[in-house]
C-alpha cells in the first residue's frame, strides 16, 4: 500500500469510463513511495482519497509519465460506479492525501460486464457475499450426476413419439 498527497488534476468522463489524473509535484527519489507505483502501472488497483465517500475504488492504472517536473498517474473507472464517480469529482482540482494498493482482480475481469447471471457483492477486503438462495457449487454437481444418470439409458431403446 502506498500513500501519496497529490494534486487531484482533473476527472473527465466518457461512454464507458471515466479518467482521473493525479499528478505528483517535484522530484522522486529512488526510494520513495511513488517508484513502487510503475509496478502497478498497467494493472487494476484499489485506490481511495481520504475523506472521500466514494471509499476504496476499483480502477485501470492506464499509465505514469514524469517529467523533470512531475509525475502524473492516469486511473481509469469503469461508468458503472456512477455515484463513486461523483463523489471523486468533489475533490478534483485539489491536493488529496491517496492510497493506492494492487488489487486481485485482473484486467479482463474488470471489464467484464457479464456474469452470468450470478449476483455478488464484494467487500473492502475482497470478500464475495452470495444471496443464501443462490445454488452452490454442491448444487451443480448434483445436477450433473442427475443428468448423468439420465443419459446412462440405452439410447436403442424404443421410445414413443409424440
Amino acid at each position: 500500500m502506498t500513500k501519496l498527497n497529490v494534486f487531484f488534476k482533473m476527472q473527465q468522463k466518457d461512454d464507458k469510463k471515466e479518467v482521473l489524473k493525479f499528478e505528483i509535484k517535484g522530484q522522486e527519489e529512488e526510494n520513495s513511495p511513488e517508484t513502487g507505483l510503475y509496478a502497478l502501472a498497467g494493472s487494476i488497483i484499489l485506490f481511495e482519497i481520504e475523506g472521500c465517500d466514494a471509499g476504496e475504488t476499483s480502477a485501470e492504472f492506464m499509465n505514469i509519465q514524469r517529467d523533470s517536473k512531475k509525475t502524473t498517474m492516469k486511473f481509469a473507472i469503469k461508468g458503472d460506479s456512477e455515484k463513486k464517480a461523483q463523489e471523486l469529482y468533489k475533490f478534483a482540482g485539489r491536493n488529496v492525501n491517496l492510497t493506492v494498493q494492487a488489487s486481485q482482480m485482473s484486467i479482463d475481469e474488470f471489464y467484464d460486464d457479464e456474469h452470468d447471471g450470478i449476483e455478488y457483492l464484494v467487500d473492502g477486503e475482497g470478500n464475495v457475499e452470495v444471496p443464501k438462495d443462490q445454488m452452490s457449487i454442491d448444487d451443480v454437481q448434483e445436477e450433473e450426476e442427475q443428468k448423468g444418470e439420465e443419459e446412462e439409458k440405452d439410447p436403442f431403446e424404443e421410445q414413443e413419439l409424440h
